[in-house]
């Protein structure tokens, strides 16, 4: 992305409570039904995606990945992303979970720290892949940036645990950092939650538990990265960026079909509830993203709720963008841009 236009996106981005920033550049503006804008080096991605296709998701597929230690599958997405990178603190712990024991990693840029809000993260993968190892880097990309410390929860995965034992351990997991200061080493003042994809949606529908029934600290800031916040229709979207784009309807369908989530429960789909009160968020789309509609339906949404809202769209950029920032260099840039503009609602 060349400087000026970065530097008037990040402009944008920290201006006002409320902005739609990213949006594509004016000679790239195109009829609906045009071939859609897409940035080079995404091209080259998918062009290697095409060359080299995954297994698609099924239930074979699954059963292999489980056989694969979790370090070899995190080392295995490294081919797409950064490293981890420098930290202070990245340890392991363990909560008590509505099922069992919860995994939890924590990443901190600082050995110690004054009083402050930590970040609960929810790692994406369809809720039946992805771990705090497969999206450790950005887990540490955050605590760097904003300058927090980031718990990643290992929530269960379906097909093993269905729908709702994903957003149980999630709002368990949140519950838990806010009363857990001696256990994390951290006083801990309030809550950050973000998540990519399948923890995106795990961001919303927990901040509305959360804004429901309040938990020991206050919900300071949402960020969810590409959330599927509304899985009771199928928007234009879906139909548009279905195949060839790398989040295929087919690998979506299995992904619903593991889960077995009720798609018109607001544990699922978080557009369906009342957003009167929600915490302030920061949301992140995809240009080319299936699940993008319902983003951006969420966002306007929660801006006629009058809730102080950033939404960032990435210009000709892929589904799970923040994870993919070695294979597609100028996804750190859309990252930065994002988290700048986290910060600043965060200062405000």
């Amino acid at each position: 992305m060349k400087s000026g236009i970065r530097n008037t996106m990040a402009a944008m981005a920290l201006a006002g409570s409320a902005a739609v920033v990213g949006t594509v550049p004016e000679a790239f503006a195109q009829d609906a039904k045009a071939t859609p804008y897409v940035r080079s080096d995404v091209q080259a991605y998918l062009d290697n995606l095409f060359k080299n296709p995954r297994p698609h998701m099924n239930d074979a597929t699954i059963a292999m990945i489980r056989k694969i230690p979790p370090a070899q599958i995190a080392q295995m997405m490294s081919a797409s992303e950064k490293p981890v990178g420098p930290l202070a603190v990245d340890k392991m712990l363990t909560m008590p979970g509505p099922a069992g024991p919860i995994e939890l990693r924590l990443f901190d840029s600082k050995a110690t720290r004054a009083p402050g809000p930590i970040l609960v993260f929810y790692h994406g993968g369809g809720f039946v892949v992805g771990s705090t190892g497969t999206h450790a880097s950005l887990a540490a990309e955050m605590a760097r940036q904003l300058d927090v410390p980031v718990v990643s929860v290992e929530y269960r995965l379906a097909p093993e645990a269905k729908w709702p034992a994903a957003p149980d351990d999630a709002e368990a997991a949140a519950r838990w950092v806010a009363t857990s200061g001696d256990a994390l080493g951290r006083e801990v003042t309030g809550l950050i939650l973000s998540g990519d994809s399948a923890g995106g949606t795990l961001t919303l529908v927990t901040a509305l538990a959360l804004r429901d029934k309040p938990a020991a600290v206050p919900v300071k800031l949402t960020i969810p990265f590409y959330p599927m916040a509304d899985a009771s229709k199928q928007y234009p979207s879906s139909t548009s960026f279905g195949v060839g784009y790398g989040l295929d309807a087919a690998d979506s369908s299995f992904y619903d079909k593991a889960l077995g989530a009720n798609k018109k429960s607001i544990r699922h789909s978080a557009l369906l509830a009342d957003l009167n009160g929600f915490p302030p968020t920061v949301i992140a789309t995809a240009a080319l993203d299936p699940l993008r509609d319902g983003g951006r339906a969420f966002a306007a949404k929660l801006l006629a709720a009058g809730v102080p809202t950033k939404h960032y769209e990435s210009q000709g950029n892929i589904h799970g963008f923040a994870t993919f920032r070695k294979a597609i260099p100028s996804a750190q840039g859309d990252l930065d841009l994002i988290l700048a503009m986290a910060k600043a609602m965060l200062g405000n």
